[in-house]
């Protein structure tokens, strides 16, 4: 008697909610900009990252002692450490000083957005990837081009404008690293235990330095619930779940195709709530720059 062989198991269909996801990842991203400016008026920068951290793991630790996912092996906590140290300690920290300097929620997002053109352009040397080709080529030239323009419009350069602009492109130069080490050793880590660790460590490193550089004092002002409550729930929980959820799916290189949007969104967020106007030439740059990171990641 022949026995009947079992067909297949179908594959899990595709959720209908990934077609939006990379639109609405990066949509609550923009956000965050306009969410530190919202809160940098009552709070100095570092005690912001404290208070940010703070709540986060204040959220996370619970979770992850009522869900006891599996500690990381050694390997991968190393990795998360420096992860945490490179881009949720040191980026954030150069993105808040740089907006207390005087930059503007559009300015600092173009900047920050070229990191994909940053990647692009590094990573043959770092992870072994493919070198650029034209096209690549083409969208550094513009973005650099564009970023030059927002530059020479004076745009968002409040203050002490080109202090800003330093830790502006610190906190690019970070978040490229950030992206060039996870790619070259990131390890599969369960999202809230990946997300604690590196919060904690993100919370260690800043505490100290704002406890001898700051004051500490906080103006618990409407502004600022508003602009902590999205940088903890929006920025650090929400939006990571879904690119967590992307990339489960296979779908993180969607998110990359339309992060060119951030700039353009961030300045529109930025003008919608609190009135933070560009130049024509910025908007020019800020177009410009979009079409360079645009021809980059959709290679």
């Amino acid at each position: 008697m022949t026995r009947r062989s079992t067909p297949p198991a179908a594959a899990a269909p595709r959720p209908a909610w990934l077609a939006v996801a990379p639109y609405a990842f990066v949509t609550l991203w923009s956000g965050g900009f306009t969410a530190i400016l919202l809160c940098l008026p009552h709070v100095e920068p570092l005690t912001l990252q404290v208070l940010r951290y703070a709540a986060v793991v204040a959220i996370l630790l619970p979770l992850w002692l009522a869900l006891r996912p599996p500690w990381p092996e050694r390997a991968a906590l190393a990795h998360l450490c420096r992860m945490g140290l490179l881009v949720q300690f040191a980026y954030f920290a150069s993105m808040n000083l740089a907006m207390k300097a005087g930059m503007g929620a559009g300015p600092i997002a173009l900047l920050i957005g070229l990191q994909p053109v940053a990647v692009a352009v590094l990573a043959p040397r770092v992870a072994g990837d493919p070198p650029l080709d034209a096209r690549g080529w083409a969208g550094l030239l513009l973005g650099l081009a564009g970023a030059g323009l927002v530059i020479v419009s004076g745009s968002g350069f409040r203050n002490f404008g080109w202090v800003g602009l330093f830790f502006a492109l610190a906190a690019l130069a970070c978040m490229t690293a950030g992206a060039l080490l996870e790619r070259r050793s990131g390890r599969a880590t369960h999202l809230v235990t990946a997300n604690l660790v590196m919060c904690g460590v993100a919370l260690a490193a800043t505490l100290p330095l704002a406890a001898l550089l700051e004051t500490m004092r906080v103006e618990w002002a409407p502004g600022l619930f508003a602009g902590l409550a999205w940088m903890v729930f929006v920025n650090s929980l929400i939006s990571l779940s879904i690119l967590f959820a992307m990339l489960r799916h296979g779908e993180a290189a969607r998110a990359s195709s339309v992060f060119f949007l951030v700039p353009p969104l961030a300045a529109l967020i930025a003008w919608f709530v609190l009135g933070e106007a560009m130049t024509p030439l910025a908007m020019a740059g800020t177009a410009v720059a979009a079409i360079g990171v645009a021809l980059v990641v959709r290679r």
